[in-house]
């Protein structure tokens, strides 16, 4: 460094085996790795190599290193402006609201679900599930992939390197075969330059305890999904909505299953939902909010979105679920239930206009100079034995039977993805044997079309990234 320089310009020295990618030795070990085929994937990387934005930004800064790699779309443009679609880590803010992590950082499992969410497929591993051996593997295959398909993101801890720091998160940009070493490209640039590492070394920082959450760190291998899906919760703003839905669904709903008096399908369904928390209707919310874009980059199509709400709607589940609805809605059940006021109900459940919690209830069509034409509700509901007059004015474009399908998917729907998504072990507390057996027969998967059963994996996967890995903060940087 120049000494005008000193004391004026700062960052961490990296201590032995480190070696700086900068430096001879390290063009060195390049030039031979490149050689040896096993830097195919650094210059995608390098291409899109930026320095995290927050102190605590690592995890959501890698990813959006590698899904720029990767040519993700992320199905809106970067900053709201122009045509460009880009990544940067202030996008990523589906596992977490952007300010926690700011301030807390993100666990390990937190980013395997915003890298999901976000269209990719993340095979994720932690140290005490896996091996060095296998850790390795996964690095040569990325290094080597003449294709570019695939990138290998570390979660260790730097303290192993003697580095300043604690949890961090980086891509691995090469190996080097020869010395067993990896190429980190450390995303907090402003503490510490690219360097080699050997790999042992590597898996000793990735095999440390997160104290936060008490579990073992570990990598994850991200490649870019090629399927579209509908229920994607990645837009939702309502995170700890979605974590105690997902919390009721997969931990309170199986013992409610034990009771006695559960006699029929439909019983199943009202103790399955009546008791479920207010937030099921934020759930629902954002998968039909999701439902509704039309611009959804690599995530659906309309005509995908079309077919699978079709294929969800032959479902014999469906017809059960939408009888159940139909009936809680007619006796205003649904009002407590779920939450909703009565312009939720008419607007989720247009085809029941005219049996909602009515005594007299008439659709009038209406048309205003110049306007299309509108429907006027008008009629009485009861609600704890008091009749209330009402009158609504429907937006016309919900009533479009061309855009039905696509901007207005029923309530009965998405629950109906919802239910399929549990695995048949929540039911297994149900008494009869013959309910229990019918049940499990309108719930599998098994026989599902494949773009349905792929819909409901998916959601399924979504559902237990929210259910893993939730308590406590990690911090990191």
């Amino acid at each position: 460094m120049p000494e005008e320089l000193e004391g004026l310009y700062y960052r961490g020295t990296l201590s032995p085996p480190a070696i700086e990618f900068a430096s001879p030795q390290g063009k060195q070990l390049f030039t031979e790795a490149l050689e040896g085929g096993t830097m195919e994937g650094f210059f995608k990387l390098i291409s899109y190599y930026q320095t995290q934005s927050e102190i605590n930004y690592c995890g959501i800064a890698s990813l959006a290193m590698v899904f720029n790699a990767l040519a993700i779309d992320p199905g809106r443009t970067w900053k709201g402006t122009g045509p460009w679609r880009w990544f940067d880590d202030t996008m990523l803010d589906s596992c977490e609201p952007l300010s926690k992590i700011k301030d807390e950082g993100v666990s390990f499992a937190k980013v395997a679900y915003s890298a999901y969410c976000n269209g990719a497929n993340v095979e994720a591993f932690r140290t005490n599930e896996s091996s060095i051996d296998d850790f390795r593997r996964h690095v040569i295959s990325s290094a080597s992939s003449s294709e570019d398909s695939h990138h290998v993101i570390t979660s260790y801890h730097r303290q192993v390197f003697k580095q300043n720091g604690n949890g961090h998160y980086s891509p691995i940009g090469g190996y080097h075969a020869g010395r067993d070493m990896v190429l980190i490209l450390d995303v907090a640039r402003f503490k510490y330059p690219p360097h080699w590492m050997p790999l042992t070394l590597l898996w000793e920082a990735m095999d440390t305890i997160d104290e936060s959450t008490g579990q073992h760190r570990g990598f994850m291998v991200i490649s870019r999904s090629h399927k579209a899906f509908v229920s994607s919760l990645m837009h939702s703003s309502g995170h700890e909505d979605l974590k105690k839905v997902a919390k009721y669904l997969i931990e309170d709903v199986p013992p409610r299953m034990k009771l006695k008096d559960i006699k029929g399908v439909e019983n199943i369904l009202s103790v399955l939902f009546k008791s479920a928390p207010v937030d099921l209707k934020d759930f629902i919310k954002c998968v039909a909010e999701f439902w509704r874009q039309e611009d959804a980059g690599v995530f659906s199509s309309k005509i995908e979105k079309e077919e699978v709400l079709k294929l969800v709607e032959e479902t014999e589940l469906f017809k059960h679920l939408n009888r159940w609805l139909a009936s809680e809605i007619s006796s205003c059940k649904s009002l407590i239930s779920f939450g909703f006021n009565e312009n939720t109900v008419f607007h989720m459940k247009l085809s029941l206009l005219d049996q909602t919690c009515r005594k007299e209830t008439n659709l009038t069509l209406a048309k205003a100079d110049g306007a299309k034409p509108m429907t006027l509700v008008s009629g009485k509901i009861r609600t704890n034995g008091i009749d209330q007059g009402i009158d609504m004015l429907l937006v016309p474009s919900s009533l479009t039977s061309q855009s039905r399908n696509l901007l207005h998917p029923s309530t009965a729907g998405i629950l109906t993805l919802l239910v399929l998504a549990l695995r048949q072990r929540t039911w297994a507390g149900i008494k009869q044997e013959n309910l229990l057996a019918q049940f499990n027969h309108l719930t599998s998967i098994d026989n599902l079309p494949t773009p349905l059963q792929l819909e409901v994996l998916h959601l399924r996967r979504q559902l237990h990234f929210l259910m893993i890995d939730l308590r406590g903060p990690s911090l990191s940087g």
